[in-house]
C-alpha cells in the first residue's frame, strides 16, 4: 500500500539516512501519545513526541523528544537552550518541519533543526515508535538510535511531580 506524501517523505529521509526502518501508516489516529499506544500495542513511555518550541527572542526553533509519558518542564529547557521558549503554534511548526502538529517526525524537516532535545527516560526502552509525518504514520526504531538519527542531545527534561 502506498504512503501519504508526508509518510513518504519521511521514508525517504530514513533510507537516505542509510535506515532499514519502515513507515507504516495506521487505520487509527496517532495524534496523541496514548492514541499512539493504543494503537500500536505498546507502553505510551516508548512513544517518542516530537514537540516544537520557538525562542522569544531570536525565534529559533527547538524540537523535544519527549517520551510519551512525560511533561517537558520548559524552565530546563530555557536553561539548555540560554533564552525563553514558547510552544511552536501552527504555521510555525509547518515552516519549519514541513509537517503538521500531531504528525511531527523526529527527522526529514524543511529546515535543519540545531537545538534538539532527547528525553532521557525514552532510553529505557529498547524500541521506540515516532511520528512519522501524519497523526496516523509511525515507524519503530532501537532506542539506542534516536541520537544518532536526530544529532540531539540527550538531557533530563520531564517536569517533577
Amino acid at each position: 500500500m502506498a504512503l501519504s506524501k508526508s509518510a513518504e517523505s519521511v521514508q525517504k529521509s530514513l533510507f537516505e539516512k542509510g535506515l532499514e526502518m519502515e513507515v507504516i501508516e495506521l487505520a487509527a489516529s496517532t495524534r496523541t501519545a496514548q492514541d499512539a499506544a493504543t494503537s500500536i500495542g505498546c507502553q505510551i513511555g516508548q512513544i517518542v513526541k516530537s514537540l516544537l518550541f520557538c525562542t522569544k527572542e531570536t525565534k529559533q526553533p527547538v524540537l523535544i523528544l519527549a517520551s510519551g509519558i512525560n511533561r517537558v518542564n520548559e524552565a530546563v529547557i530555557q536553561k539548555y537552550v540560554g533564552e525563553n521558549i514558547v510552544k511552536a503554534d501552527a504555521d510555525f511548526t509547518r515552516d519549519i518541519t514541513g509537517f503538521a502538529i500531531g504528525g511531527i517526525p523526529p527527522i526529514g524537516h524543511k529546515t535543519s533543526i540545531v537545538n534538539v532535545y532527547i528525553d532521557e527516560d525514552l532510553l529505557q526502552y529498547e524500541t521506540l515508535w515516532a511520528a512519522a509525518g501524519t497523526p496516523y504514520a509511525v515507524f519503530k526504531l532501537p532506542a539506542e538510535k534516536i541520537q544518532l538519527i536526530t544529532g540531539g542531545k540527550i538531557v533530563s527534561i520531564k517536569e517533577q511531580v
